[in-house]
C-alpha cells in the first residue's frame, strides 16, 4: 500500500474543513428551523433527527481535519509519523460519510411533508445524490 505524504493530507484536510463547515452551517440552520416549526408529524421528526446527526458529524469532521491540518503544517512543534494521523483520519472520514448519508436522507424525506408525488421525487433525488457522491469518493485501482 502506498503511503500518502503529509503534504497531501494537509491539502485534503483543508478542503474537508471547508466542505464540512459549509454543510455544518446548512444542517444547523435546518435543525433550528425545524425546532421552531409547529409541525410535529413523524416525517418532520425524522428530518429533525437526520439533520441533527448531520450537524454533529460534520462538526466532528471539522475538528478532526483541523487536527490533521495543524499536525501536517510546516512548523508544527512536535515530530509526527503518519501513524499519528490514524485516529483523526478515521474519525474524520467516518463522520463525513455519516453526515453525507444523513443529509441525503434529509433530501429524500423532505418532499414527503408535502405530498406522495413530491416525496417520490425527492426520494429519487436523495438516493441519486448519495450514489453520485459515493461514486466520486470510491477509487478503484486495478
Amino acid at each position: 500500500m502506498t503511503e500518502i505524504p503529509l503534504e497531501y493530507w494537509n491539502k485534503l484536510a483543508s478542503q474537508l474543513i471547508m466542505i464540512s463547515s459549509l454543510l455544518t452551517g446548512f444542517s444547523i440552520t435546518v435543525t433550528a428551523n425545524l425546532l421552531v416549526n409547529e409541525s410535529n408529524n413523524r416525517i418532520t421528526n425524522y428530518i429533525l433527527k437526520a439533520t441533527t446527526i448531520a450537524s454533529g458529524c460534520f462538526l466532528v469532521t471539522v475538528f478532526a481535519m483541523t487536527k490533521i491540518l495543524m499536525m501536517t503544517t510546516q512548523g508544527y512543534p512536535y515530530k509526527i509519523a503518519v501513524s499519528d494521523l490514524s485516529l483523526p483520519k478515521m474519525i474524520g472520514m467516518v463522520t463525513i460519510i455519516i453526515g453525507i448519508i444523513s443529509l441525503s436522507i434529509v433530501i429524500a424525506l423532505s418532499g414527503w411533508t408535502k405530498s406522495k408525488r413530491i416525496g417520490i421525487f425527492t426520494t429519487i433525488v436523495g438516493i441519486l445524490t448519495f450514489l453520485m457522491i459515493l461514486m466520486t469518493l470510491i477509487e478503484i485501482r486495478t
